[in-house]
């Protein structure tokens, strides 16, 4: 199955328009992501001493998910629209960035710009392009068909990058959009309309690609979040990250693997790993196997970590590190989708890491090998041919 993945994605990043988005160094380095860890109720000073921590541990990344934008409390969406930091919980939004960027961590932050919401000041001007309103996220939905819609989002992303000196963008909701794919197309469309509204999209997402190009070179992260994650979409964003499945390390895996055996670019990233405080450093340790093929996304409380777990997360961090280029960039052949991967080998150089879920025997061709090592776990590693398993 591997191997045919494997051809299937080269021929489809040879298609016109199918070339994968560089990836920057910085996005294959360990998230910090403050998601599950305070959801909304995020402030400047609590985000600064978890990045400070996580730089500490070992992150690369500050992920600054939904909470930072005005209007950012409760779970709908009724504020979202004018992508402005709430006043209260981030006095000075460009001040937080630059503090979290001095921890050594990059800072990217997240938007869903296809949301409308009617406390929004932008809801009176953008309402004509949002017909389609979505009672359980509480606000309308931007119809990206439009010329106007599209500019309009490339050039919020914009200054939002620009003015408060981001790293990247995580962008949510993209699949809202296909509330409009069976709306007919206006009486008088205005000039560059786009009836289909999945040609309608790569345009919008192209746009956005281009437009942080522009500012960033290619040292930028654009996150798309499955189901937003098929081959084409590595042309448009460069993390890829499974789509949410806290505390479920099986799942983490599953999901991770199933992208990175067809993406043919981009850095995949874990759901967000989450854990029981209370629970033992080996429950923890199991969430972190969970998403050993990807860039590990952590989202606890860190300062709040008992000694037992911030020593664990320490180690497992390191480990990682160490094999990151086998892990994430490497040659995947996992094994047996029916049984839900239970053994995965990566080969990259002269190293195989070897991860086994499950009491099975692994099999070891030790002939090539120059040396190897075995991590309580599951990681062999073999140099030489270097592997690590698990």
């Amino acid at each position: 199955m591997a191997a045919a993945l494997r051809r299937l994605r080269q021929w489809l990043a040879a298609l016109p328009d199918g070339e994968p988005l560089p990836v920057p160094e910085f996005a294959r380095t360990p998230v910090y992501s403050t998601w599950y860890a305070f959801t909304q109720d995020v402030t400047a000073a609590e985000v600064e001493e978890e990045a400070a921590l996580a730089a500490v541990l070992g992150c690369g990344q500050l992920f600054l998910d939904d909470g930072w934008q005005l209007h950012g409390n409760g779970r709908g969406y009724a504020g979202c629209g004018d992508w402005q930091p709430d006043p209260v919980k981030f006095p000075d939004f460009r001040a937080h960035i630059s503090t979290v960027r001095r921890t050594g961590l990059h800072c990217t932050a997240w938007i869903a710009p296809l949301l409308l919401g009617e406390r929004s000041s932008a809801y009176q001007a953008w309402a004509p392009y949002a017909p389609h309103h979505v009672p359980h996220l509480d606000c309308h939905i931007l119809d990206p068909r439009h010329s106007e819609v599209r500019a309009h989002i490339a050039d919020t992303c914009r200054t939002l990058v620009d003015t408060y000196r981001l790293d990247g963008l995580k962008i949510d909701f993209l699949d809202e959009a296909m509330a409009y794919a069976a709306v007919p197309t206006p009486d008088h469309p205005a000039p560059g309309y786009i009836p289909d509204v999945g040609e309608a999209m790569a345009a919008l997402l192209t746009d956005i690609r281009d437009t942080l190009r522009a500012l960033r070179g290619n040292q930028f992260v654009i996150e798309l979040r499955q189901p937003c994650t098929g081959p084409a979409m590595t042309a448009l964003g460069n993390a890829l990250r499974a789509t949410d499945c806290p505390a479920d390390p099986v799942a983490n895996r599953i999901r991770t693997l199933d992208i990175a055996l067809l993406a043919p670019g981009g850095a995949v990233h874990s759901d967000m790993l989450m854990w029981d405080p209370q629970a033992t450093p080996e429950s923890l340790a199991r969430h972190f196997h969970g998403a050993l093929h990807s860039v590990p996304q952590i989202s606890v409380r860190l300062t709040r970590l008992s000694p037992n777990h911030r020593e664990t997360l320490a180690f497992w961090l390191a480990t990682w590190s160490r094999m990151a280029p086998v892990l994430t960039s490497g040659h995947y052949e996992p094994g047996r989708p029916d049984e839900l991967f239970p053994q995965v080998t990566a080969i990259h150089g002269n190293q195989r890491v070897i991860t086994n879920y499950t009491d099975k025997v692994v099999p070891l061709p030790t002939e090539a090998w120059h040396s190897h090592s075995l991590t309580p776990l599951p990681v062999l590693q073999v140099s030489g041919l270097e592997h690590v398993a698990h």
